[in-house]
Order: C-alpha cells, then structure tokens, then sequence
C-alpha cells in the first residue's frame, strides 16, 4: 500500500471541522445521535478529539518499543468486540457526553489553531517514526497511527451528519481508500475471506451482516 498521504489527513480534519461547525449540529446538541446513547454534542467532541489526539501525540517524543501491526491494533482493543453496553463503550460514549456539555461553542474553540499546526506537524520527520497509544499501551507506526484517526473521522462524520441531515463530507481519495482498506480487513478478520469478498462482489449469496466494529 502506499504510504499514507498526512498533507490529506490535514485537509481530513478540516473538513470534520467545517461539518461540526455547521449551524445544524450546535441547533441539535443535546439530542440523541445516530450513535445510542450518545448526544449530537458528544458525538461532535468524539469526532474532533481525534484531532486533538494527533496533535497532542505527534510531539510526544517517539519510544523504542516495537510498533505492532496495524489490523492488530483492532484485534487487542477491548471496544471492538465488546457489546455496545459494555463499559468499554459506554465510557466512550459518556465521556463524549459529558465534555459536550459546555456548548458547542466551547467544544469548538481550540480546534482551528490546531488544524493550523497539523501541516508541519504531521511532516516533521521522526525517528523511529512511531506513536505510542497511550490509552492502549501499545506503539503503532506514525502512518498507521494515522489510518486509524482517519477512521474515526470518517466514521464519525457520517455519523454526525446522518444525525442532522447534512451531507456526508468527501474526504480526499488517499484518506479514504485507506480508510477502506483497513475497514475491510478488519471485516476479513471478524466474518472471514469469504465473507467479504461476497458482500463486495456477488450479492445474491452475500451474508447480511460484514460490519468491520
């Protein structure tokens, strides 16, 4: 696969930021999302805390600690197979609830400078260029660090837009055909080859479900 595009990545959490910022979601804050359980307001802090997230890590000076492989990183996090009320996730999702409830002008607030600084922070070169995943404990490559954010953003997105009516952002192509790639391994691992490579190509014999989360 090619190496990830961090200048789209950028432009990615842009356009995250100028779907939250919409007049739509402030109107909807504190109903309930398309996510159960999670407010527009809370969805909208998940959403742009992966920015944050990015930022704040990528000037945490890189360990020596081996990265593990990518589609492993889903396979060890406890949210992914965990059932929707476990605490796993329902922290997520009260977590989101809860710092969204200054207002959506609050939440806002701290992201352009943000997105400002990612262009030179996302190209500053590291050695080893690694992350570690503080609330995982374990280190991912820079670029697979990465495509795991662009994830949530792409997700979350549509989520947050689903929820309020608004189109589903386009991302740039290179954040997506990443983001797509990883989904569809994720699936392969949870349902098997087979499984999606029916839902992708031959419908009639497809199973119902290949969610990747």
């Amino acid at each position: 696969m090619e190496p990830f595009d961090r200048p789209a990545f950028v432009s990615a959490c842009q356009s995250a930021f100028d779907l939250a910022s919409d007049p739509a979601v402030a109107d909807a804050w504190d109903t309930e999302s398309t996510c159960a359980g999670m407010t527009v307001g809370g969805l909208t802090h998940h959403l742009l805390a992966q920015i944050r997230h990015v930022a704040a890590l990528i000037q945490v000076p890189p360990t020596t600690t081996p990265p593990i492989p990518l589609l492993d990183h889903y396979d060890r996090a406890e949210w992914v197979s965990s059932p929707l009320d476990d605490e796993a996730n329902t922290s997520i999702r009260d977590e989101g609830n809860a710092a969204a409830s200054d207002g959506p002008a609050a939440v806002l607030a701290d992201y352009p400078p943000l997105i400002e600084l990612l262009p030179e922070l996302v190209t500053t070169p590291r050695s080893p260029d690694t992350i570690l995943v503080p609330w995982q404990g374990w280190t991912l490559a820079t670029d697979d660090f990465f495509i795991t954010r662009s994830m949530e953003l792409v997700v979350h997105s549509d989520d947050l837009a689903a929820s309020v009516g608004l189109p589903t952002p386009e991302f740039p192509e290179s954040v997506t055909t990443q983001v797509a790639a990883l989904l569809a391994g994720v699936a392969m691992r949870r349902h098997g080859q087979a499984a999606v490579v029916r839902a992708l190509s031959r419908p009639q014999r497809a199973p119902k479900d290949i969610s990747a989360f």
